[in-house]
């Protein structure tokens, strides 16, 4: 109803939501237009050719942008926190994590979405794979276990926010730093940094993983081939830890008259 509410209002001004979302659909190209100068100067990033890169970047790009269009308004948690105006969502009869997510639900954020469709739909036609039907399937596969992921990490992020109220660039850094990290491939990055990615903060299995089984390239960290297929289950995990996470962090809540 909430968001419903936001997308109404949003469409009463139509000019103005085409030029918010192709903002929000140039700006976050400029991400990729960075990313074809590099090109412009090399053969390769890591050993990995143009089309490759473009398609961890737009697997990364969709998998995050349904994440933000989803639940992208969680960031603001933390104001309400320090305003108590996080209150008025406990009165109702409805979940809080919902009605946080529908708050302020922004539709131009599809341009996001839009962008990194666009550029995976490049890497795709450029692509030399030899396409099985595991490979196929693999593909969606990617997209909605990788949006789960970075769900989840929102909400874990949210979560924290009720004990560091002024914490959401600390979650941007994992949210949209998360997403601009798996643009690129894991060759140019520290072992340290890569193992963090796959078993600490698993956001390897967005695209890094499954992308290597489409790619036929070695996997990161030398992991089994099964891993491959096991972002479904990354994310249900992932989704589990941040459901007890936010329930303890709302637990923790005692309003700013306390």
């Amino acid at each position: 109803m909430v968001a419903a509410m936001w997308i109404r209002s949003t469409m009463a001004y139509r000019t103005s939501f085409v030029i918010a979302t192709c903002a929000s659909f140039v700006t976050t190209g400029l991400d990729f237009v960075a990313v074809l100068l590099m090109f412009s100067q090399v053969d390769a990033l890591g050993g990995w050719s143009l089309p490759e890169v473009a398609f961890l970047y737009g697997l990364s790009g969709i998998a995050f942008g349904l994440a933000d269009l989803a639940i992208g308004s969680m960031e603001r948690l933390g104001r309400r926190v320090r305003d108590g105006t996080l209150d008025l969502l406990l009165v109702r009869p409805a979940p809080v994590l919902a009605q946080l997510a529908a708050d302020r639900f922004a539709p131009r954020r599809v341009g996001r979405v839009l962008q990194g469709a666009l550029v995976l739909g490049f890497a795709l036609s450029a692509l030399d794979v030899d396409w099985t039907p595991a490979k196929v399937v693999l593909v969606p596969v990617m997209l909605a276990g990788g949006g789960a992921i970075f769900c989840a990490v929102f909400v874990a992020g949210a979560a924290f926010q009720f004990l560091a109220q002024d914490a959401s660039e600390v979650q941007n850094a994992f949210t949209y730093g998360g997403t601009t990290l798996l643009q690129y491939p894991p060759s140019l990055f520290g072992p340290e940094l890569v193992r963090g990615v796959t078993f600490v903060l698993p956001l390897a299995f967005v695209n890094w993983v499954p992308a290597s089984y489409v790619l036929d390239r070695p996997y990161p960290l030398g992991l089994p081939g099964w891993t491959a297929f096991a972002s479904p289950l990354v994310a249900a995990g992932c989704c589990a830890l941040a459901g007890l996470a936010w329930r303890a962090g709302l637990r923790s809540y005692r309003s700013t008259g306390s």
